[in-house]
């Protein structure tokens, strides 16, 4: 990347009061960087606390104290016994902040970063109103999770910036890394297990740990509402566990407020990129080690462009649940004791979470990459390998779609001083581990293969090129949440063939209910994603909106052609797993049997070229169709069995394959035995 580029690009943010913190490091000390005087002014009720005075407080707690002794009563333990089981779960997970090693984690986060990025935006209004609202309620970060550098990145700006030090929720796998396990530990890290299931105990410890710092303020708490790291680089379902515990003790009165910062992470490109792709396909993850990491040492040879970290406007807790939730239903009981939450503060938790990722949405960036692979990808992969894609084309529809993106409100990380096709072939030349240009056009990249005693085979070769279209898709995806209620709703006028208001409206709900493990919708909010769908696509001029009808404009072919295809090969892959489970011989499978045998099935319909989405193959997809044809009643999960068996309604399947199809009239859903069909 040139300096032209960087420098144009600087200039273009500064206007959005982003400042590139990368740029005094590269002309100041590293070290005096670390070993300079941090001040910062922490939450005004905490009283100081170290973190073995944090553990002591949890083990002697009312509430961990309560459940030792029904646990006790319950197993035949002593509860001595189990207060040491206790102690030793506390011991695994609790963090162990330490000044000393946040500053060697600055040094060396410093080194590295300047190895790997032109640049680290942040912005400087974000963090002003994060340093006022630490020192006024207890703070919970909430960044996305794209990277293992998200883990890092947010601990580096507060260092920077004299704001509190975060606890950070870190999976326990980390904790197991020789070395780099304890460094995490005393920078900040608790570890939580992935697996808590039904282990009462841990439960009560792991909430009681979250609550208390919560409650004391003990410094901000850090955690990934998507529960795990996305290895689509698309938003994730939220998972609400670790949202409960975090706003207990403002349900239970315990503190006046609560203030939740979502945080936008964005990045030019992912260190993991290609490791993500080879998950999706089957390849094991590689456990956490040290040695793996220092294996992985050969990324710093890499350049990986530009990341914005994005502070979101702190959320008040207090604000969000006025009127949404009625917390005299805690005063019924002691605070101390076990509670599980009503229909309705479930409810409420599961609103705050959704809206917390689309605020992560909204804040994040959108490189030009990112809107060239949702170009590219609306191209037959062979194409894509053999032919390519003419550059003079892509940069035209590319500078088209920059443009729709904008009118979307889409917030661009495009260079406003540089030549466009500067701009692009920049971009190119960043991701040439994913494209290459060549003669005036541009192909797809094949991983280079191991040298073999045998030739590549069918099978070998659908997934090689595999991982390289879902190593692209991941990029577009990046850009999915700007274009996803547009998308559906010119889907729906595509495949109905309606232009009645109300009938595309319901058959936006069901493509909205089928899709809700692939995109983020706040759960209630389907009337407004309509009509913002309406707004936006009237203002591009893709649509008439009238008082009962929606038509397509005679100028909005090019823009609702881009939408549908867009959204293509996730109709696509559902439509293989609705006709892998309608063709199953038994009525019964397994979870464990399911993914494989589905990429199996997709895979033969890609080699007889009856299939043309690699996205099939991937097992997040293959996961999310399970969820959505659970949550729509054609499979049942089978609750006798250990094996996570599931019955297949044969019927319920072939019923939403039809109306995803078009089979089925949009005036037919209204009526629909089952209301969500």
């Amino acid at each position: 990347m040139t300096n032209t580029y960087r420098e144009s690009d600087r200039l273009c943010l500064e206007n959005e009061e982003f400042v590139d913190i990368l740029e005094e490091r590269r002309h100041s000390s590293d070290l005096g960087h670390a070993f300079r005087t941090f001040s910062p002014h922490p939450y005004k009720g905490a009283p100081p606390c170290s973190a073995g005075e944090l553990s002591k407080t949890v083990l002697d707690s009312q509430h961990l104290r309560y459940v030792t002794k029904e646990i006790a009563t319950e197993t035949g333990a002593s509860v001595d016994e189990v207060k040491d089981d206790a102690r030793v779960i506390l011991e695994e997970m609790s963090q162990n902040l330490q000044l000393g090693f946040i500053r060697l984690m600055g040094y060396t986060l410093t080194k590295v970063f300047k190895r790997l990025f032109t640049s680290i935006y942040v912005n400087m209004e974000g963090l002003s109103m994060l340093q006022q609202a630490v020192q006024d309620s207890p703070v919970i970060l909430m960044p996305n999770h794209r990277s293992y550098v998200d883990f890092l990145i947010i601990s580096y700006v507060l260092f920077t910036y004299d704001i509190p030090i975060p606890v950070i929720a870190a999976g326990i796998p980390l904790a197991g890394m020789k070395i780099v396990g304890e460094i995490l530990r005393r920078s900040g890290a608790f570890f939580i297990r992935r697996a808590i299931g039904s282990d009462k105990l841990y439960w009560a410890v792991l909430s009681e740990y979250v609550r208390t710092i919560v409650r004391m303020g003990f410094a901000p708490l850090e955690f990934y509402v998507e529960g795990l790291r996305s290895r689509t680089l698309k938003s994730l379902t939220p998972k609400l566990g670790m949202m409960h515990m975090v706003l207990e003790p403002y349900f239970k009165g315990e503190v006046y407020d609560i203030t939740l910062v979502p945080i936008s992470i964005s990045y030019d490109r992912v260190l993991e990129e290609s490791l993500l792709a080879h998950e999706l396909l089957g390849v094991p993850k590689p456990k956490e080690s040290t040695t793996g990491l220092l294996k992985a040492s050969r990324v710093l040879q890499e350049n990986y462009g530009s990341m914005h970290v994005n502070f979101g406007r702190p959320v008040s807790v207090r604000q969000l649940c006025q009127g949404k939730i009625n917390r005299c239903q805690y005063n019924l009981i002691p605070r101390d004791l076990p509670q599980g939450p009503s229909a309705e503060v479930q409810a409420c938790v599961s609103w705050i979470a959704h809206l917390v990722v689309r605020l992560q949405e909204q804040g994040s960036f959108i490189s030009p990459w990112s809107l060239m692979a949702c170009l590219f990808l609306q191209a037959p992969a062979s194409a894509l390998t053999e032919q390519g894609l003419p550059w003079q084309q892509l940069t035209e529809k590319t500078l088209w779609l920059k443009k729709l993106a904008l009118s979307f409100g889409a917030r661009l990380h495009w260079p406003g001083q540089t030549p466009d096709a500067d701009v692009l072939s920049s971009t190119i030349a960043l991701h040439r581990s994913v494209i290459y240009r060549k003669s005036g056009r541009v192909f797809l990249l094949l991983e280079d293969e191991p040298a073999r005693k045998r030739p590549i085979s069918a099978v070998d070769g659908v997934n090689r090129t595999a991982a390289a279209v879902l190593m692209l898709a991941s990029y577009r995806n990046q850009s999915l949440h700007v274009f996803i209620r547009p998308a559906l709703l010119a889907t729906a006028v595509r495949i109905t063939k309606s232009t009645r208001r109300d009938e595309l409206f319901v058959f936006f709900c069901f493509l909205q209910d089928i899709f809700s493990n692939e995109f983020i919708f706040i759960p209630g909010k389907s009337s407004q994603d309509f009509e913002e769908a309406c707004f936006l696509l009237k203002e591009c001029g893709g649509i008439c909106v009238g008082q009962e009808e929606v038509t397509e404009a005679e100028a909005g072919l090019e823009v609702l052609s881009f939408l549908c295809a867009l959204l293509q090969p996730f109709i696509d892959s559902y439509q293989v797993i609705f006709s892998f489970l309608y063709e199953l011989e038994a009525h019964v499978f397994s979870e464990k049997e399911f993914v494989p045998a589905v990429r199996s099935f997709a895979t033969k319909l890609i080699l007889s070229g009856d299939l043309h989405t690699y996205e099939a193959l991937s097992s997040d997809t293959q996961k999310n169709i399970l969820s959505a044809v659970r949550r729509l009643g054609a499979v049942t999960k089978l609750r006798v069995s250990e094996q996570n068996e599931y019955k297949v309604n044969k019927g319920a399947v072939r019923q939403i394959e039809n109306i995803l199809s078009g089979k089925i009239p949009p005036q037919m859903l209204q009526t629909a035995p089952d209301a969500r069909l």
